[in-house]
């Protein structure tokens, strides 16, 4: 995986400073290192289902709220809601 994955935004930091957690007490949580925790929120590292699914757990909040596709990376799928 590249560097800042072009269609992937991680709102990650932002919610786990919301919690007024750092990046060691939430890896802790999640049973990863603090590393791992600094790859995701730099884009370096896209989480496995298991790991985002614990994270979005522990911040009290969806997956969908940490990690987002930027608009447009689905630009078929998004015209065919018209049609419904």
């Amino acid at each position: 995986m590249s560097r800042n994955h072009k269609n992937l935004v991680i709102l990650l930091t932002a919610k786990r400073k919301e919690a007024e957690l750092t990046q060691a007490s939430l890896a802790e949580a999640v049973q990863v290192s603090r590393k791992s925790i600094n790859a995701i929120e730099n884009g370096v590292y896209v989480p496995t289902t298991v790991l985002a699914l614990k994270i979005a757990i522990v911040l009290n909040c969806t997956v969908e709220e940490i990690f987002k596709l930027h608009d447009g990376t689905f630009p078929l799928l998004m015209r065919s809601n018209e049609y419904e």
